[in-house]
């Protein structure tokens, strides 16, 4: 069992940039690929970054590639998304996720994720 919390949101201009954290608990953090996802009013949760286990392997949504990236630290059980150049389609209720995988590869799809966060708002004004 893992218990996630995301930290880190708020209310920012364009351009501007924020640092988003999820601390874990429970066991075997460093067993498991993290993930970011995200989802704006009326639309579905999309994917916007993944780390592999140990860290070696990234992979980022095209939206956000570039401005956003995804870091992890085993020792402190947390995961971190440092999002630059935030544009208002940035605005959205950030989750991150939790996949039992030892794996090098990472996944994009969110059923494939095991546990998740409850979520922190990012709001990027124009």
């Amino acid at each position: 069992q893992v218990q996630l919390v995301e930290s880190g949101g708020g209310l920012v201009q364009a351009g501007g940039s924020l640092r988003l954290s999820c601390a874990a608990s429970g066991r075997s953090f460093s067993s498991y690929a993290m993930g970011w996802f995200r989802q704006a009013p009326g639309k579905e949760r999309e994917f916007a970054a993944a780390i592999s286990w140990k860290g070696g392997n990234t992979y980022y949504a095209s939206s956000v590639k570039g401005r956003f990236t995804i870091s992890r630290d085993n020792a402190k059980n947390t995961v971190y998304l440092q999002m630059n150049s935030l544009k208002p389609e940035d605005t959205a209720v950030y989750y991150c996720a939790a996949d039992w995988n030892q794996k090098s590869q990472v996944t994009v799809r969110p059923d494939e994720y095991d546990y998740w966060g409850q979520g922190t708002q990012v709001t990027v004004s124009s």
